[in-house]
Formats: structure tokens, sequence, C-alpha cells
């Protein structure tokens, strides 16, 4: 799996000229057909239509599913719907509470909070050295009271020194930007092929 930009016409374009890699090997990226359809639900109850675009590397013959950023591998949310639920959490509230803000099941909070518990240091520590090497003079976020929130204000760190340095960045929410800088593992440790 490959965290690709939004603009479906420009990954179409970039892959078209060769200028995605295969993740693994390195090689050029050809087309290789389509995903299953699916529905990601989005924010204030959008409903996003997805149907992947799958490549076939042209040096290792491994395929690959482009993933747009707004999407985050086996989920059924939009990046920011769960980043906002994180968000939530951060400031103490369980999961139930966040569930009801969000209109989700609290089935499904729950184990976005859960994965995202047991990422929480290795996105904390991404997100920390991404910070230091984006800003001049980077301002390290005070510590948190949980390693959750502590992730979550590296996270928001982060996306903020890089809008400072590339301005386009303020049109990629928060975690979009994580999702594509963590290779859409924020809330799973492995890539896995959806």
């Amino acid at each position: 799996m490959l965290i690709v930009d939004t603009d479906v016409l420009l990954v179409d374009r970039q892959l078209r000229e060769g200028r995605l890699t295969c993740p693994s090997c390195g090689a050029v990226l050809a087309p290789w057909g389509h995903g299953r359809p699916r529905e990601i639900r989005g924010d204030l109850g959008a409903r996003l239509f997805l149907r992947p675009r799958r490549t076939r590397c042209s040096g290792c013959k491994v395929t690959h599913v482009l993933l747009a950023q707004v999407f985050w591998p086996r989920r059924a949310d939009a990046a920011e719907v769960i980043g906002a639920g994180l968000e939530i959490a951060a400031l103490g509230m369980g999961h139930r509470q966040v569930a009801a803000v969000l209109g989700r099941a609290e089935g499904t909070v729950r184990g976005w909070l859960r994965a995202f518990a047991g990422r929480a240091e290795t996105v904390r520590r991404h997100f920390t050295v991404a910070l230091v090497a984006l800003a001049d003079d980077p301002v390290m976020p005070d510590a948190a009271p949980s390693t959750l929130a502590d992730a979550v204000s590296a996270v928001a760190a982060a996306h903020q020194a890089a809008s400072a340095r590339w301005p386009q960045m303020l049109t990629v929410s928060r975690w979009e930007f994580a999702g594509r800088a963590m290779g859409g593992r924020v809330l799973t440790s492995s890539s896995i092929a959806i």
C-alpha cells in the first residue's frame, strides 16, 4: 500500500509518467486495475466513495494499492474523523463521550483509541523528529497527561512546522499529513493491503 495525494488526476498522471516508485525496491509502478469500491464515512455525515487504484511494480512485480491520504487502511472513517476522535480523547474524554460527539459507534471509537494507544509512543517519536527537522527553531509541545495526548500534540506541532515551511500544507489536515508521513500506519504497525 502506498499513501498518495488526494488529487486523483494528479496521481494518475504521476503513475502514467512513471513518477511513482515501489516502496519496496524503488522501481517504477505501472497501472494495474482497481481495488474493490467502498464507502468511507466523512465528517458531518458525508459519504465518500473510494475505488483505490492498484499498481504493479516493474521491478519486483509486487502489486500495491494507492490510497489517498484522506483515508487510512482498514478504516471505514476518513482520517479527519478519526483524528478528531483522537484529539477529543487527548482532552481526557473516554470512548463513549468521543463516540457521542462524533456520532459513531462506541465499539468503533474504542477500536481507534486502543489501536492508537498501542502506537502512540511510535507516533510521538516520529513526529517529534519531524518537528525538529522541519522547524528552524522548534518549540516542543508541553508534556501531556498521557502518551496518547503527547502523540496528538506532536502531530499538531509537526503539521504546524510543515505548514510554516510550505504554506500549501495548510490545505492538508494534520491527520491527512500524519497518515501520509507514516505511510498510513497511524493506527496499524504494518502496511496492510486493502
